[in-house]
């Protein structure tokens, strides 16, 4: 099996696999909030995973917060600064190539009266950093939500264009974090909130993280029993916690030679398939890990079959939408032909994928063009 679809999900990597038989094998399942040995036991792994998140993203561990997934925590970030911060404004500036989780916040709180400004973006999904700064001049505007490494495109963001257009601003940032963890260094310090997921580097589903500064206040998203100080309650889960440790110090001890390997096989599939007439759709200076290309003469859907048959996996827009079959509002936005974002599939990679799995999959193109394209 070729498993090019790793910005959807990857797979649990051995370590946290066997992280994960350890716990469930053990008697280490008390409730973090008993007061007996169990739970502190309990209590105290969850709050060790913690401190050591903290330390590969480069911030404290009060300010991270374990949420079920990033959805979840995107939905803290934007809705629990503007319900806390009424006086801020009601104007929130953003992209339309952002995740699905932020763009239907921003629906919601746009038809509850707020207002939502959408920036533009250039051919590589990028806003410039002067559209970014006149938006931000209003004012009203309270809040601003980027993406520092799109999931369809890998298209990312400068950390300057942050630094700079924020410089005398009051609005808030929050920044989806989550195809860019284990994968490439970023400076957490210079944004309010951002949202990670443990699934997107090969630990388990159903567990993630919410970053909040020490200086920035939001209203909790989920009430209940008050756990992790009041901001998000439920029972604490020191399981997900020590597997999304495990997959995050793993991404981090490994991220060096990663994006070295990955770089290779992308600049090899990116000249391999600009030979055979494909046009790459991901911009030049794209993070690595995604690379969209457009096949001729086949739309997504078809090719992604057909390399399904060679037992490769890719996908053609992003999981969260690609049973709607749309073409990618990503590749429009950017302003790429329609007719060429309805052939387009997304590879996306991860640290354990080789070059000669890029040198099968270009193998089994070149196979499915010779039996299954008649222009050919």
């Amino acid at each position: 099996m070729i498993y090019f679809d790793n910005s959807a999900t990857t797979a649990p990597c051995e370590a946290v696999k066997r992280a994960a038989k350890e716990l469930f094998e053990s008697d280490s399942f008390g409730n973090p909030g008993s007061l007996h040995k169990l739970g502190v036991a309990a209590q105290k792994q969850y709050a060790q995973s913690r401190e050591n998140i903290a330390k590969n993203l480069g911030c404290n561990p009060s300010e991270l917060y374990f949420t079920s997934c990033a959805t979840e925590s995107a939905n803290t970030a934007i809705f629990g600064y503007l319900s806390h911060n009424k006086r801020a404004g009601k104007t929130i500036v953003s992209t339309k190539t952002e995740h699905r989780a932020t763009l239907s916040c921003l629906e919601k709180l746009e038809s509850e009266g707020c207002k939502v400004v959408y920036l533009p973006v250039d051919k590589t999904g990028r806003p410039t950093e002067e559209a970014v700064s006149n938006a931000l001049s209003d004012g009203d505007c309270a809040l601003l939500c980027l993406t520092y490494v799109n999931n369809e495109t890998g298209a990312r963001l400068p950390e300057d264009l942050y630094a700079k257009a924020r410089q005398g601003k009051t609005a808030a940032l929050y920044v989806d974090f989550v195809q860019a963890l284990g994968k490439v260094k970023f400076d957490l310090k210079l944004c309010d909130m951002a949202s990670f997921s443990a699934h997107k580097v090969h630990g388990p589903k159903g567990v993630g993280a919410l970053y909040v500064n020490s200086k920035t206040r939001i209203d909790p998203y989920i009430l209940g029993g008050g756990q992790q100080g009041g901001m998000r309650s439920g029972t604490e889960n020191p399981f997900g916690a020590k597997l999304f440790e495990t997959a995050i110090n793993e991404a981090y001890e490994n991220m060096d030679a990663a994006f070295e390997n990955i770089s290779a096989i992308n600049a090899y599939l990116r000249d391999e398939l600009t030979k055979r007439g494909c046009t790459i759709l991901s911009p030049d200076d794209a993070l690595p890990y995604v690379l969209n290309v457009s096949f001729p003469d086949f739309e997504s859907e078809t090719m992604l079959h057909c390399l399904e048959m060679y037992d490769i996996y890719v996908s053609t827009v992003s999981a969260c939408s690609s049973k709607a079959k749309k073409v990618s509002y990503v590749l429009l936005e950017t302003g790429v032909d329609r007719k060429l974002a309805a052939n387009a599939v997304r590879l996306s990679f991860s640290r354990y994928n080789t070059m000669e799995e890029a040198k099968k999959f270009i193998e089994s193109v070149d196979d499915i063009y010779e039996k299954f394209c008649v222009k050919r």
